[in-house]
């Protein structure tokens, strides 16, 4: 969301783009971070976001609600790695594109936290973790950033990302069973 410039687009750049007042801009969203934050929100809309994480929410285990999740942000990150990558370039100067990235990392959190308390709950998680530096590290692992890196840095399919991050993610977060 940089003009030519290189500056970050104003309201008053939408709104010309939309073919609407900056006013009439204003009367539906307060701030840029809003629009922002809502033209994630329609995107994630569009893209079926909800009806892709069932799989996540209806899993019946902890450890398969891991492997659905993390399958699900291997699929999601190729569809919104473009907006995601200016997020990203704009936040640094831009406090209200933090605030939408922000907003988007933590609903990638609040589906860690869910699988992570699923294997809590089952006492299966594995010995030395807390929900929450579980969650910590699984967020970490499934971040945007370490998806771009692996998949365009180290040339990683999007299937190699979702198995090795499926097994790795179970290997450091499901208790082994004892026989």
């Amino acid at each position: 969301m940089e003009g030519g410039s290189g500056k970050a687009v104003r309201m008053s750049d939408i709104a010309r783009a939309a073919g609407i007042s900056r006013q009439a801009l204003y009367l539906h969203f307060d701030a840029r971070a809003d629009l922002l934050i809502e033209t994630t929100r329609y995107m994630d809309e569009v893209m079926g976001v909800g009806e892709r994480l069932q799989p996540s929410r209806q899993a019946t285990t902890g450890s398969e609600r891991l492997s659905a999740f993390v399958a699900f942000t291997g699929g999601h990150w190729p569809n919104v790695q473009g907006v995601a990558r200016a997020l990203l370039a704009m936040r640094e100067t831009d406090p209200e594109a933090e605030v939408a990235w922000q907003n988007r990392m933590d609903a990638i959190r609040e589906g860690c936290q869910a699988a992570i308390e699923m294997l809590a709950s089952e006492h299966r998680l594995a010995d030395g973790w807390t929900v929450e530096t579980a969650t910590d590290l699984l967020c970490m692992m499934l971040s945007f950033e370490s998806w771009d890196q692996l998949i365009r840095r180290y040339g990683w399919s999007s299937e190699d990302y979702t198995n090795n991050l499926q097994r790795q993610a179970r290997q450091t977060f499901v208790k082994v069973q004892s026989s």
